[in-house]
């Protein structure tokens, strides 16, 4: 079965930090740039971050500048978002999503995982 799965969402307090992996199963990781995004509720889904296939470059939505690292382990055929000085804005169901490239239509997506930022 080719999917995606997303883990390490949470509640966390203003400030704090947590660590997304999305990981494969029936498809090589490496082959696919990988996007995370985030749906916040009453919002549309907006891109966060993405990494490419071939050279590992990222880029990352002026929002999450600075706090935010996306990264990808292809041994493991899983990537991650390490996200950092968590706002409460940054609440939102975070998914995962394989694309031949950056800024493409996504091949496969993951189910997703909830981000709450709140004291």
């Amino acid at each position: 079965q080719l999917q995606l799965v997303e883990s390490g969402g949470g509640l966390v307090q203003p400030g704090g930090s947590l660590r997304l992996s999305c990981a494969a199963s029936g498809f090589t990781l490496a082959y696919y740039a990988i996007g995370w995004f985030r749906q916040a509720p009453g919002k549309e889904r907006e891109g966060v971050s993405c990494i490419s296939s071939s050279d590992g470059s990222t880029n990352y939505a002026d929002s999450v500048k600075g706090r935010f690292t996306i990264s990808r382990d292809n041994a493991r055929n899983t990537a991650y978002l390490q996200m950092t000085s968590l706002k409460p804005e940054d609440t939102a169901v975070y998914y995962c999503a394989a694309m031949s490239h950056c800024g493409w239509t996504a091949h496969y997506w993951g189910q997703g995982t909830q981000v709450t930022v709140s004291s």
